[in-house]
């Protein structure tokens, strides 16, 4: 069964008249004859009366065009949705990005969007690293938010921020008071490390393995604000972005004397997929605004 079959149905039915509906469909009248009966061959039923040219629905006619008629209508809504989701101009952009990134980059840069395209709709899931990548991969999100590190082959990626990274400790500890620090001045030190789901984890791992120093972990928090909460009760130092969130009251902000110590946060999309008018505005808009 095919739509057309449908939307002849629903024609001869309105005009009642064979001729007069292949001529508003502007197929032939055998055309529409054979389509008509192919349709009562798959249905079963006839769904016409017919006096020549002339046709009226029967009881089984009835009762199908009504259920036609609310097919159909809900097709040509979900058209106009999905036009509506995808227009440039007044769309839905749907973004996952990791949980830290909801308290400054994001709000800021929605904010900036929609002083441009104010029609434009957002739809926004943050997570770990491990939802927000399935989100992605799932195609329930147009793009992501999130480091460098988690970009694949098969994901496109345009830089955004790079974000330094400073050894963090607690007030009163005894290199508090240093103007900088080596990440090797860490050793010996009870390391507040990460969880595998947390964005900046493969970030730090990667910089540590380019230094060919390695800290073992004391505690591997599930998120950054946890690990600025283990340092501030004392339970050891870390390495993280000196972001809004992070900010605790009674930690130390050392920068790292080491090369290449940063966090590169981006934004990245599956190469392969489809991407709206809608998304691929907000894609180009990220573009200029961080090149």
């Amino acid at each position: 069964m095919e739509l057309t079959q449908l939307d002849y149905f629903l024609t001869v039915a309105r005009l009642e008249h064979m001729t007069m509906a292949a001529r508003e469909l502007r197929i032939t009248q055998p055309a529409l004859s054979h389509a008509i009966s192919k349709l009562e061959h798959e249905i079963g039923v006839p769904l016409f009366e017919r006096n020549g040219r002339n046709v009226q629905l029967n009881r089984y006619g009835k009762m199908f065009s009504a259920w036609v008629e609310k097919a159909l209508s809900n097709i040509q809504h979900g058209m106009q949705e999905i036009e509506e989701w995808t227009n440039p101009d007044q769309g839905v952009v749907s973004i996952t990005y990791l949980n830290i990134l909801g308290v400054d980059l994001i709000p800021q840069l929605i904010r900036n969007y929609q002083t441009q395209y104010p029609k434009v709709r957002f739809e926004l899931t943050q997570g770990n690293l491990g939802d927000i990548e399935q989100q992605l991969e799932q195609g329930l999100s147009d793009m992501m938010i999130s480091s460098r590190e988690s970009a694949s082959d098969s994901q496109d990626w345009i830089i955004m921020k790079q974000v330094p990274l400073y050894i963090v400790v607690p007030a009163g500890h005894p290199l508090a008071d240093r103007p900088g620090l080596s990440v090797a001045d860490l050793s010996g030190e009870p390391f507040i490390g990460l969880k595998n789901n947390c964005g900046l984890k493969a970030t730090i791992l990667s910089r540590f393995q380019h230094t060919g120093f390695m800290l073992a972990s004391t505690y591997d928090a599930e998120d950054l604000i946890t690990v600025a909460g283990f340092i501030k009760a004392g339970l050891g130092v870390s390495v993280l972005p000196q972001t809004l969130g992070l900010m605790l009251e009674g930690l130390v902000w050392i920068p790292i004397t080491d090369d290449g110590w940063y966090w590169e946060i981006g934004l990245k999309w599956r190469s392969q997929s489809y991407v709206s008018p809608a998304s691929r505005r907000f894609i180009e808009y990220v573009a200029t605004s961080f090149s």
